[in-house]
C-alpha cells in the first residue's frame, strides 16, 4: 500500500517538477528525474509497471513472466536471494521492493549498497489502482496510468455493484491442500470474496496464511471451496473433500477453482478472477436457493 503520492512543483514551469512519493515503509522517495532503469522485485511490481506504461523502463526484475514482454528480462534473484553484484554491475536508478515479499533485512541492505528503494505493499483492492498511479508517477507516463487505474477502478466499482444485496455465502480459499492452508481477513483475496457478496469462513483468523484442519473446515461448513492450486488447470486436490459428504460444498457441488495468477498475484488481472469468484457464488446461491425450496 502507498501511503501517499504528490508531486513537488519547482518555481520554473518549462522544467519537469521532482517527484516526491512515500512508500508502504514511510521512506520519502525524491527523484529529480523520472526513474529511466527500474528493478522490480516481484512479478507483481513487474505487471503493474507495464501496466502504468513504463514496461520499457525496467532493466531487471524477479518472477518477470507476465505480460509477455517481461519474460525477456534478465531475472536479478529470487524470493530468498537477490544478487547484489548483478545490480551494481546494472547501476538501475531505482529498485521496487515488495515489503512483505522482499523483507526488510534485503531492503536495509540494498540501502546500504547505496541503490535508490521504493517499497510498496498492496493491503486492498484500492491499493493496485494506486500503485499502478505511483509508478506512472515515478516513471513519467502517469497519463497511462490514469487512464488504467480510472478504467480498472471503473470495473471494480461495476463488479461490486453487481454482488449488493445478494445473499451471504460463506467461502473456504484453499491456498494449498497438503498442509492444508488458508487465509484470512486481513489478505486482499478476502477482499475479493467480500466484494462478490461471501464471506471468508476463516476471516477471525489470527495469522494471515494459517494451516487449518480437516476437522475445522468440517466445523465450519462452508457454502464454497474455492482452490488455486499451482496453475491454469483445476487441482486434483479439489476433489479430495468428496469424501466428506457432510460439507455443504460437497452436497452442492460447489468445489471451484481459480487459477492463482489472476487472484493471489496483486495486479489489475486481479478483477478477471474476482469475476470468475462472483460468477461461482452466484452458482452457489442458486443451488442454494434451489435446495431450500425442494427442501419446503
Amino acid at each position: 500500500m502507498v501511503a501517499s503520492a504528490s508531486s513537488v512543483y519547482g518555481s520554473n514551469p518549462a522544467t519537469n517538477p521532482p517527484i516526491r512519493v512515500q512508500g508502504a515503509d514511510g521512506v520519502w522517495l525524491e527523484l529529480k528525474q523520472p526513474a529511466e532503469r527500474i528493478v522490480a522485485l516481484a512479478p507483481s511490481i513487474v505487471e503493474n509497471i507495464y501496466s502504468a506504461g513504463a514496461g520499457d523502463k525496467l532493466i531487471a526484475a524477479i518472477g518477470s513472466d507476465y505480460p509477455e514482454a517481461a519474460r525477456q528480462l534478465p531475472e536479478i534473484g529470487n524470493y530468498q536471494l537477490i544478487n547484489y553484484e548483478a545490480l551494481l554491475v546494472l547501476k538501475p536508478d531505482l529498485i521496487v521492493a515488495w515489503s512483505s515479499g522482499t523483507g526488510s533485512r534485503k531492503i536495509e541492505k540494498l540501502r546500504e549498497l547505496g541503490f535508490t528503494v521504493f517499497v510498496t505493499e498492496t493491503k486492498s483492492l484500492e491499493d493496485i489502482a494506486s500503485n499502478v498511479r505511483t509508478f506512472g508517477e515515478i516513471a513519467g507516463t502517469s497519463g497511462v496510468a490514469e487512464r488504467a487505474a480510472d478504467d480498472w477502478t471503473r470495473r471494480l466499482h461495476e463488479l461490486m455493484r453487481d454482488s449488493e444485496d445478494k445473499t451471504q455465502v460463506s467461502v473456504l480459499y484453499q491456498v494449498w491442500h497438503k498442509p492444508l492452508q488458508t487465509l484470512n481477513g486481513d489478505h486482499l483475496i478476502s477482499n475479493v470474496i467480500e466484494a462478490c457478496g461471501g464471506r471468508n469462513a476463516y476471516e477471525d483468523a489470527i495469522v494471515l496464511a494459517p494451516q487449518i484442519s480437516v476437522e475445522s473446515v468440517l466445523d465450519r461448513d462452508p457454502d464454497v471451496i474455492i482452490a488455486s492450486g499451482l496453475g491454469e488447470s483445476r487441482p486434483q486436490s479439489l476433489d479430495d473433500w468428496k469424501r466428506y459428504s457432510g460439507l455443504t460444498a460437497v452436497q452442492l457441488n460447489n468445489l471451484y477453482h481459480v487459477p492463482p495468477d489472476i487472484i493471489q498475484r496483486h495486479t489489475m488481472r486481479v478483477l478477471d478472477g474476482m469475476q470468475l469468484v462472483c460468477d461461482q457464488l452466484d452458482q452457489a446461491r442458486d443451488k442454494k436457493m434451489r435446495v431450500s425450496k425442494t427442501v419446503k
